[in-house]
């Protein structure tokens, strides 16, 4: 084999191996991805007071849509899941302002940030245990929730779910975007109390609703009966017309035979006196 056909063979051979490993080193994030790719050094920053140096995570390349060329034994790729998580949020014994202890269950949607800084954050705090995100947004919303319940009465809770909802979700922002998590939505699901203080609060209500409910009934036996009487005494009215009718209708009649009866006699004297 000749020198230039060996040369040829190892352009094209060298030529198939950048090609493949360009291939497998190119990667795509998907559309709730996030590519990590660190291998380069950050700037370097000192501290005046202490004159430590440290380096920043400008080093670390963020991919969102993307896709990156991750160099063979010098930078290393780590995913990030961007998608959003329901986390259910619970929290027992939570002391009102009036010093009753209430039982709040809700459910959280949770995702990490589409900023560069949000998912730097996010990935120095979760990208090894990512299912820690569940745990630190339940501590976090648990506290909040605490916070503001101790702040409202049962019966402003239950009054407007939304807008405690909302103060919760405003108390915990800022823990929660201090790490890269993003509070999509908030919602309380279910209160109860211990002892019977929500049964109490209820019982005026119901008594209430009972008592308009009896009035209710009263009120429509009542109509009900009134237009039975009135019925009834249209059928009698109707009833003493018509025996009246007949009445007079008879005597009529008997008048009528009485007359014709005595015309007979009448008649008969008459031819006989002339």
């Amino acid at each position: 084999m000749s020198p230039v056909v060996i040369a040829v063979l190892g352009v094209v051979v060298l030529v198939a191996l950048l090609a493949l490993a360009v291939i497998t080193r190119y990667k795509v994030a998907g559309p709730s991805q996030a590519f990590i790719v660190t291998g380069r050094r950050g700037k370097s920053s000192t501290d005046p007071a202490t004159g430590r140096v440290s380096m920043d995570t400008s080093g670390q390349k963020v991919v969102v849509g993307g896709g990156v060329f991750v160099v063979p034994f010098v930078q290393q790729k780590f995913t990030l899941d961007l998608s959003s998580r329901h986390i259910p949020v619970a929290v027992r014994g939570a002391v009102t302002l009036r010093g009753v202890k209430a039982n709040l269950d809700g459910v959280a949607i949770v995702k990490v940030g589409g900023t560069e800084d949000s998912i730097r954050a996010a990935a120095q705090r979760f990208l090894q245990q990512q299912g820690g995100i569940v745990g630190f947004t339940q501590e976090v919303l648990s506290g909040a929730l605490r916070s503001i319940v101790g702040r409202m009465s049962v019966e402003d809770i239950i009054r407007d779910r939304a807008a405690f909802a909302g103060q919760v979700a405003e108390e915990a922002e800022a823990s929660l975007s201090g790490q890269g998590l993003v509070l999509d939505a908030f919602q309380i699901q279910d209160i109860t109390t211990e002892g019977s203080y929500l049964e109490d609060l209820g019982r005026p209500e119901a008594a209430r609703a009972k008592q308009e409910a009896d009035i209710a009934e009263a009120v429509a036996r009542r109509a009900a009966e009134q237009a039975r009487l009135k019925a009834e005494e249209e059928i009698a009215i109707a009833q003493r017309t018509f025996y009246l009718k007949q009445a007079e209708i008879k005597a009529e009649t008997d008048e009528a035979a009485a007359r014709a009866a005595a015309a007979g006699p009448l008649a008969q004297a008459a031819r006989e006196q002339d």
